[in-house]
């Protein structure tokens, strides 16, 4: 029993910025969906990384060889070769990912205390919004792996490595490719979950309307990239980090003109496909 205590709290202590980031998630996300999608989808998407992460370092399939040290197995949750918080991480940056293709594709309104995206159900299931935010999870690990992969020179520790040194800047190129197919197959299961469950005009229990909280997986994105390019430039890892950089650039400048340009101008026609499907959006509360 002390043993299974101490691991639990070591699960969490020695990666607190992970439940951090978990924490804001299930904030971002209940309040969105509500705690039922929420929790199917936290459990799908739990599920599909870590098949992908067992596959992978048994098969090398979707993401190349690599493989798992072991030196934290006693201190901290592992499943079947696996580290609990690995692939319960993908199930964030899946939901950040997703939240920010909603607001990229979405039109927008916009007041002095209050921004919502004016999505339906039909955008939420498009296949604009599974290719955006596929793409904007695989673009986070291409900053999120290769500083991981420098673990044993900050706080994450040496937790894995690749069988064969890879192109960008250690990693495999397939690494990549695999992160993109596994978060396509994550923000479909999400989609599907979300177009399957609790689509009534009643409001999901959880759900809030706060002013701005079509931002909150929005903000979670961008925090997740600003952690890891600064752990990248604590590290002295320069050219890295300046590469993730120039990497981003293109992207957040398309995405911040395109929510710019669309902001207050929607048709009456969006507006009232919004308020079909979601009627207790805080816009019907500001036209009342």
């Amino acid at each position: 029993m002390r043993d299974v205590l101490s691991i639990a709290v070591g699960t969490v202590a020695m990666r607190p910025y992970v439940f951090a980031f978990f924490a804001a998630y299930l904030v971002a996300a209940v309040t969105h969906l509500g705690w039922r999608k929420t929790f199917y989808f936290t459990l799908a998407g739990y599920l599909i990384s870590f098949v992908s992460e067992f596959s992978s370092i048994n098969t090398g399939f979707p993401y190349g060889w690599y493989y798992y040290i072991e030196a934290t197995r006693n201190r901290e949750l592992w499943i079947a070769g696996v580290p609990f918080f690995d692939s319960l991480s993908y199930v964030f940056l899946a939901y950040c990912s997703y939240s920010t293709a909603l607001l990229v594709v979405s039109p927008v309104k916009s007041w002095r205390s209050g921004f919502v995206t004016l999505e339906t159900r039909s955008i939420r299931k498009s296949f604009s919004v599974l290719l955006l935010g596929s793409l904007f999870q695989a673009f986070l690990d291409i900053i999120i792996d290769p500083v991981a992969l420098q673990g044993h020179r900050w706080f994450l520790g040496q937790i894995y490595g690749y069988r064969e040194n890879g192109y960008h800047f250690g990693v495999p190129l397939t690494n990549y490719a695999g992160w993109w197919l596994v978060s396509a197959v994550m923000i479909f299961a999400l989609q599907r979950i979300d177009f399957r469950l609790g689509n009534g005009p009643e409001k999901p229990a959880g759900v809030c309307s706060f002013p701005f909280r079509a931002l909150f997986g929005p903000f979670l994105y961008l925090s997740v990239l600003v952690f890891n390019l600064s752990m990248t430039l604590i590290i002295g890892e320069n050219l890295m980090a300046m590469t993730g950089i120039f990497i981003f650039t293109l992207p957040v400048a398309i995405s911040v003109v395109l929510i710019i340009r669309r902001a207050n101008r929607y048709s009456r026609e969006e507006l009232a496909d919004h308020l079909r499907d979601y009627p207790y959006s805080s816009v019907a509360m500001k036209k009342g």
